[in-house]
C-alpha cells in the first residue's frame, strides 16, 4: 500500500513538472527535464538503484555488453521500472541491436507515456533506418512535451527538408 501511495506522489510530481517543461526555456526548461530524470530513475529499492547505476558505469566505460547483462537483471527483478527499459534500450542501441532497443522503448512508453528521452531513442532509430517520415513524427510528438529540448529543433528542421517531397 505504501508503495502506491508513493507511485501516486510521483504521479502528481511529474504531471506538475511535465506542465512547467512544456512552457520553460533554456536552463529552467534544462533544470526540470533533470529533475523529470531524477524521478524517472526512482526504483523504490536501493538494490534495484544499484544495477542501474552499475549498468550505467558500464556503457559510460564502453562496455556494453556488461551494460545489458546489468540492464537485463534489473528488468527481470523490476518489470514495472521503465527506466531499467529505458537504459538497456540505450545499450542495445550501442551495440547496434535495434530490434531489441525498439522492444524495449515501446515498454517504456507503455510504462510512461511522455517519457522523451525514449521517443527521443525511438526517433534517432527510424532515422538511421532510413524510416524518416516515422521518425519526424516522433520528434514532434516530443516537442509537444519538451519544445525547448536542446538540439530538437534541429532535428525536426532536417527531417522536414529530408522528408519534403515524399509522399506520407
Amino acid at each position: 500500500m505504501c508503495g502506491t501511495l508513493g507511485a501516486q506522489a510521483q504521479d502528481t510530481n511529474l504531471d506538475d513538472l511535465f506542465d512547467a517543461l512544456r512552457d520553460a526555456e533554456g536552463q529552467a526548461a534544462e533544470a526540470i527535464e533533470s529533475r523529470i530524470w531524477q524521478e524517472w530513475s526512482k526504483s523504490g529499492s536501493p538494490s534495484m538503484d544499484l544495477l542501474l547505476s552499475r549498468g550505467r558505469e558500464a556503457l559510460e566505460a564502453g562496455n556494453t555488453a556488461l551494460a545489458i547483462e546489468h540492464f537485463t537483471a534489473l528488468v527481470d527483478h523490476a518489470p514495472e521500472f521503465a527506466e531499467a527499459y529505458n537504459a538497456r534500450a540505450t545499450a542495445y542501441f550501442q551495440a547496434e541491436m535495434y530490434g531489441p532497443s525498439i522492444a524495449d522503448i515501446e515498454r517504456v512508453l507503455a510504462l510512461h507515456p511522455r517519457h522523451f528521452g525514449a521517443m527521443s531513442g525511438l526517433a534517432l532509430i527510424l532515422g538511421e533506418i532510413g524510416r524518416t517520415s516515422e521518425a519526424l513524427e516522433v520528434y514532434r510528438m516530443v516537442e509537444e512535451i519538451y519544445p525547448a529540448r536542446e538540439g530538437l529543433k534541429e532535428q525536426i528542421e532536417a527531417l522536414e527538408r529530408e522528408v519534403e517531397g515524399q509522399t506520407i
